[in-house]
């Protein structure tokens, strides 16, 4: 998340989105941060003028906040170009992270 508000505060929108995708995998099982993560990928959608990423993750966002608990499709990078249920495969350095505090999603 950082790595991406950095890229977002300079104006980097596009080099954003991938650590927004990263943070989302880390983080869809949390809903706070899966709801913080969709809204900085409207904030990068509003500032590139994608309506696609706009338009999606506007129900992400209350989606994030509603079933971050029952359901997490392992993988799902959150964009909107990506079906919401759609399991992906975890990159593999995400992985260890998951594994070694007890929150493996493995694919």
């Amino acid at each position: 998340m950082t790595a991406a508000m950095n890229h977002y505060s300079i104006g980097n929108f596009q080099p954003a989105f991938p650590h927004l995708e990263r943070a989302h995998i880390l983080g869809q099982s949390f809903s706070i941060e899966h709801a913080r993560t969709h809204w900085w990928m409207l904030k990068v959608g509003w500032r590139c003028r994608d309506f696609v990423e706009i338009t999606g993750q506007i129900p992400r966002i209350v989606g994030s906040l509603l079933f971050s608990r029952i359901l997490v499709p392992s993988g799902n990078t959150g964009g909107a170009r990506v079906p919401p249920f759609k399991s992906m495969p975890i990159p593999a350095d995400l992985q260890i992270l998951l594994d070694q505090y007890g929150r493996s999603t493995k694919a």
